[in-house]
């Protein structure tokens, strides 16, 4: 059997989830969601929303944190375009995948227009979607090249769907879900909001894949293996690396949540920082030894022009806000905390250095040193990034977060944040 038939099997069998990763996809399903509705008042987000009305009416599906109704491609699109425009979405981290993001937005705008869903079944089909997307991620040995989380994600949304909504042949699902798989890491290099744009698209590209076959039409059925498939042209790496023991435990088991609404590659530099207790007049300056994924990610330097969207991702100045704020708020990226000078001191002393750790999709361990001005120094080693699964979040820091996101998404449905699944499964 090839790894794609693996796949595809895995895709298509009854899964009833085990206790622990039931649980664990609910708990996920609501993360995922109260960020999304924190992103509907983000930047960007009403700009989404006009642009996605004018593609067309219908009232297929529902929107995270804000009223009104799309049809279901459309739908997906801004849904995804909210849970990750923040930077505060779950993600795999060996796989560098923000499965969630896409495969939720995806299959819940599939659920609303089937008109509602059993919840364990919506819970194995993110499961599974989840699983797709992050084993991609696994499989691949190559740099980020091709922005993971949209092209990776893509493909286990395309899964998820087609799974929920019956629809075969799932080699023809695939086929045009690789087909419609796009966006780069640039938008990353340049801090730019295509790089939530690029999540969005991977959304409504999977609903379309499934429509798309759903009304005859097929796609390429070697769409992963083949000379020009995903793993030659997206990412390196043999896909039998995750399908030899598919479904031997859940992926979506080994997600990480964000504590803060930043890319994942600062969040062991900003738990270090807020564990250490150091006043920020005290410290001469800070380095953090880490794999050379961090550097590139979040290593980049401060400016004052920055954009909401490259803050985001610039670890001199979430740390100068750990620093002096003692948490991270994304009301804080804007154009006075960038031109603040105590904010540009801080954030000149701390330096990310290249460890020389040859995975090149490693975001850990890590190793940060602070120096203070009278010469101490004290040193701490991250072994696990808070919110790994070797660090989970405690219940009064999921509780932060979750009554963050609230205040953040006013106009939000309030079972969002009291009853996620029965909001995801239960179309008003």
């Amino acid at each position: 059997m090839s790894a794609t038939a693996a796949l595809l099997d895995f895709v298509r069998a009854h899964h009833v989830l085990p206790p622990e990763t039931r649980a664990d996809a609910a708990r996920l399903l609501a993360d995922t969601l109260a960020v999304g509705a924190a992103g509907s008042t983000a930047p960007g987000a009403a700009g989404v929303l006009a642009a996605a009305m004018g593609w067309g009416a219908g009232e297929d599906a529902r929107l995270i944190g804000s009223s009104g109704r799309l049809p279901a491609a459309s739908a997906a699109f801004v849904n995804a375009f909210r849970i990750h425009c923040l930077e505060w979405d779950a993600v795999h981290e060996p796989a560098v995948v923000h499965a969630l993001s896409v495969v939720t937005a995806a299959l819940g705008a599939s659920i609303d227009r089937m008109g509602g869903c059993d919840p364990e079944t919506a819970l194995a089909g993110l499961a599974v979607g989840v699983d797709v997307a992050s084993g991609l991620g696994i499989a691949a040995t190559s740099p980020l090249k091709f922005f993971r989380p949209a092209t990776a994600g893509c493909i286990g949304a395309a899964m998820a769907v087609a799974r929920i909504e019956g629809v075969e042949p799932l080699e023809d699902v695939l086929g045009l879900a690789n087909s419609f798989c796009a966006g780069t890491m640039q938008a990353h290099v340049e801090g730019s909001i295509a790089l939530p744009l690029q999540v969005a698209n991977a959304a409504r590209s999977a609903i379309m894949a499934v429509d798309l076959a759903k009304a005859g039409l097929s796609g390429p059925h070697d769409a992963l293996e083949g000379p020009f498939g995903y793993f030659r042209l997206i990412d390196d790496g043999q896909l039998v690396t995750y399908t030899h023991q598919i479904g031997a435990r859940w992926l979506i088991s080994e997600v990480s949540t964000k504590p803060y609404p930043s890319g994942r590659a600062s969040h062991g530099a900003l738990g270090a920082i807020a564990a250490s207790g150091v006043a920020p007049d005290d410290i001469a300056w800070i380095e953090l030894f880490a794999p050379p994924l961090i550097k590139r990610l979040v290593g980049r330097p401060f400016t004052s022009e920055m954009t909401p969207a490259y803050a985001r991702l610039c670890l001199p100045l979430l740390s100068a806000l750990m620093l002096t704020d003692g948490c991270i708020d994304p009301r804080r990226f804007m154009a006075a905390t960038f031109a603040d000078p105590a904010i540009a001191d801080l954030a000149g002393r701390i330096i990310v250095n290249d460890d020389g750790t040859p995975d090149p999709n490693a975001l850990s361990p890590q190793r940060m040193v602070v120096t203070l001005k009278d010469g101490t120094t004290i040193e701490r080693t991250i072994p696990a990034t808070l919110g790994s699964p070797d660090a989970p979040l405690s219940a009064e820091q999921t509780a932060a977060k979750r009554d963050l996101a609230a205040l953040l998404a006013p106009g939000a449905d309030p079972r969002l944040f009291d009853s996620p699944i029965a909001w995801f499964t239960e179309p008003a």
